[in-house]
């Protein structure tokens, strides 16, 4: 078992910048999305499927479908941290859930779950991933499909493969 079969993966981090303070003194709502973005990449990196790939094959994953829940205030300079858990996937498109947890709290401070789809950007439509990053996202898959089914899941139309 590599690394990226632990359940669920730790692959990003970082710290809440000033400029993502709104006027309330917390994080605003639109860089929970910029940070959980960020986790995303973290995957998709790990996996084959980042900037390297989308260069060379002018290719790339495209959220398609997405649900934040805001559960705790975020507040500047506080340490975020993401776990990620892949609810599914399949030759064009994967679904993951990601929970944030900031300032060292131990309940999230907002969860997110979305699907993506591999887009060709030459042909501009989905089209299917390379087979190794594929076998690399079935693993982990597979190793995730044991964890307890986040209360915030199926928010979105995608289905959780057993």
């Amino acid at each position: 078992m590599t690394g990226l079969e632990k359940a669920p993966l730790q692959l990003y981090s970082c710290t809440v910048r000033p400029d993502w303070i709104d006027y309330l003194g917390h994080m605003n709502e639109g860089y929970y999305v910029v940070a959980f973005s960020r986790a995303t990449d973290a995957l998709l990196d790990e996996v084959g499927l980042g900037k390297a790939y989308r260069e060379k094959k002018n290719c790339g994953m495209y959220t398609v479908e997405s649900h934040v829940a805001y559960l705790r205030e975020a507040h500047e300079a506080a340490e975020i941290n993401f776990s990620t858990v892949l609810l599914g996937v399949d030759a064009k498109r994967i679904h993951i859930f990601h929970h944030m947890y900031a300032g060292g709290n131990e309940s999230p401070a907002a969860t997110l779950e979305c699907v993506l789809l591999h887009v060709d950007q030459t042909e501009q439509r989905v089209t299917q991933m390379p087979r190794e990053a594929l076998m690399q996202l079935e693993r982990i898959r597979a190793a995730h499909a044991a964890l307890s089914i986040p209360s915030q899941l199926n928010r979105i139309k995608a289905k959780r493969q057993s």
